[in-house]
């Protein structure tokens, strides 16, 4: 086994039992190329376990995360749809190690998309858009973690839930969004947040894509990045999002 198969076989099993491991890379130092690479392996074990590919989520869509991390451009990771969790449903937290939400919008493809596109023409392949949550959490230990570290580990992304389908032509540049527990406000952001324009993720999204040779196909959906700060998860409260003319998205934390 090389140390690349090996690293994606422990960071599969931490996130299938839920318990934390140490960092792979703490001083950073792992080519980028190699993360990615740790990434698809890992994913593909639970793609070999009945999960189906679904689409990717964005990450490091605000410069102000860019700039944190000392990254000049986005990351990204797989969606399975082991991941997702029903609008209105329930979630079992004890899935997760370290687990938090962030408010985001979902697209869906309703043809092929890749390659450096601008937004206008990524809207062109897109279905329609939604209100939409991620939850991420991170394998290793106390939630530190280098940019490979982050990358190899899917970017952080381990669940997702969509809210109602609207059309894409509706105007998303500067959408308010207010996620809230139990009816209190958390958090308070714009779509403008992502790259500036949501479609500017999606394009990203494209070429990314691309540049892994898994262009998106129809149906994928992409998750365009976080429009706030996460919030930590706790048992028991209902997380909503609600996205200006494009509606509710919510769910139940397990007690």
């Amino acid at each position: 086994m090389t140390r690349i198969d090996d690293i994606a076989t422990r960071l599969d099993e931490a996130a299938f039992s839920a318990r934390a491991m140490a960092q792979i890379d703490p001083d950073g130092k792992l080519p980028l190329a190699d993360a990615y690479e740790i990434q698809r392996r890992s994913v593909a074990r639970r793609l070999a376990r009945g999960e189906r590919p679904v689409g990717i989520k964005m990450g490091f869509t605000s410069r102000a995360k860019m700039i944190q991390m000392g990254v000049d451009d986005v990351i990204w990771g797989r969606l399975t749809s082991g991941m997702q969790v029903d609008d209105g449903g329930t979630l079992d937290l004890s899935r997760f190690i370290h687990p938090r939400v962030e408010p985001e919008l979902a697209f869906v493809l309703k043809r092929p998309l890749s390659g450096h596109v601008s937004p206008a023409q990524a809207l062109a392949a897109v279905e329609a858009v939604a209100p939409a949550l991620e939850i991420i959490d991170s394998r290793y230990q106390d939630f530190k973690f280098s940019l490979s570290d982050v990358i190899a580990d899917n970017a952080s992304s381990s669940g997702f839930v969509v809210g109602p389908w609207a059309d894409p032509r509706t105007d998303l540049a500067n959408l308010g969004m207010v996620m809230s527990f139990d009816g209190v406000d958390q958090e308070l952001g714009s779509s403008a947040a992502l790259l500036g324009h949501p479609l500017r993720a999606l394009a990203a999204a494209a070429r990314v894509a691309e540049e892994a040779g898994e262009p998106l196909p129809a149906g994928a959906i992409v998750m365009a990045g976080a429009a706030t700060s996460a919030q930590w998860l706790r048992p028991g409260i209902h997380v909503q999002l609600e996205v200006e003319r494009l509606g509710r998205v919510g769910f139940h934390v397990g007690a």
